[in-house]
């Protein structure tokens, strides 16, 4: 089944996205000790880079770990959901198949009924993965249970066993990258060499003339702008997306340490100040995955989705 496909296509993609780069530490910063008797104390805030857990050289890191995490629990959930299927559904089963349902009638009104075939469940994992990434990593105990120092404000963490996926630079690029992957394979498919060049250097509109030939030599020109803007799609997707994950979960640590003096004072607001801004970053998450999923499927159809267009032509 369709949305049974979807599901486990989005843990094969969050294994293979987390895992296909890796984070590098910075061997000079603090967090890499775990030891509390550790001197150097904890950076302010998130540190820019996910942080290896088990060891300097280690490939697994505490975002790598949370995509995981995501996965598996998208896995036991579809399996939950899937383990009696009903031709009436409810419950479980009634959500995901609104869920792939409501993105195939939403993805095909942009692609067309032809390139949705093929192209579908790569969107629907991107906004389903994100979506359920970004919302995990405002989870209680998500860069707050780990490996610190004790200082004057108390204990601080200095390495989280858990850091949102999203809020890793190496993951949004691996889905930009594996996106890209499939944006040149789709073009091809659909277009042909010819075609994809022709759409990329091809003169557009009809002219005659000496005008034709002038248009030739100016959008000839204007297909080496258009390959610029095609290589940094995948810097301005990852960039966008880890930004706002990043700038966010910041907030809510900055938004946690407002008030250190006295110690009730401190975890009172830490309790409660972050709260409104947790409601904010839980529709930041859901804008941010729709915002990804949207420009790929925007990217594609503006290649590939030629087709459709020729057929309702022909058709009327």
């Amino acid at each position: 089944m369709r949305w049974l496909k979807i599901i486990l296509v989005v843990a094969l993609f969050g294994w293979l996205s987390a895992a296909g780069v890796n984070a590098q530490p910075d061997p000079n910063a603090s967090t890499t000790t775990v030891s509390p008797e550790a001197a150097a104390k904890p950076e302010e805030g998130m540190p820019a880079q996910a942080q290896s857990l088990f060891g300097e050289h280690s490939l697994i890191t505490n975002s790598m770990l949370v995509t995981w995490v995501v996965a598996i629990g998208i896995i036991i959930f579809a399996k939950y959901a899937t383990h009696r299927v009903e031709a009436v559904p409810s419950g479980a089963q009634n959500f995901v198949e609104w869920l792939v349902e409501s993105l195939y009638g939403f993805i095909e009104s942009i692609v067309g009924s032809t390139l949705v075939k093929s192209t579908f469940w790569f969107f629907a994992t991107v906004f389903i993965f994100i979506l359920f990434t970004n919302w995990f990593g405002l989870l209680p105990g998500v860069g707050t249970i780990g490996w610190g120092v004790p200082t004057e404000h108390g204990f601080e963490i200095a390495k989280p066993l858990l850091r949102g996926g999203n809020a890793d630079l190496n993951m949004t690029f691996a889905m930009s990258a594996v996106f890209m992957v499939f944006w040149f394979y789709w073009s091809l498919k659909f277009n042909g060499l010819g075609g994809f060049l022709l759409h990329i250097f091809g003169p557009k509109g009809d002219s005659t003339g000496f005008i034709k030939y002038m248009m030739v030599v100016i959008f000839f020109l204007v297909g080496f702008l258009e390959i610029i803007s095609i290589a940094f799609r995948p810097v301005s997707l990852s960039f966008r997306l880890y930004g706002n994950v990043f700038a966010g979960e910041n907030l809510l640590d900055a938004m946690s340490n407002v008030i250190q003096h006295p110690a009730w004072a401190r975890n009172l607001s830490a309790a409660l100040l972050p709260v409104p801004f947790y409601m904010l970053e839980l529709l930041v998450g859901l804008v941010q995955a729709f915002v990804f999923m949207l420009l790929t499927t925007v990217f594609t159809a503006l290649m590939c989705s030629h087709d459709d267009e020729h057929a309702k032509e022909d058709h009327h």
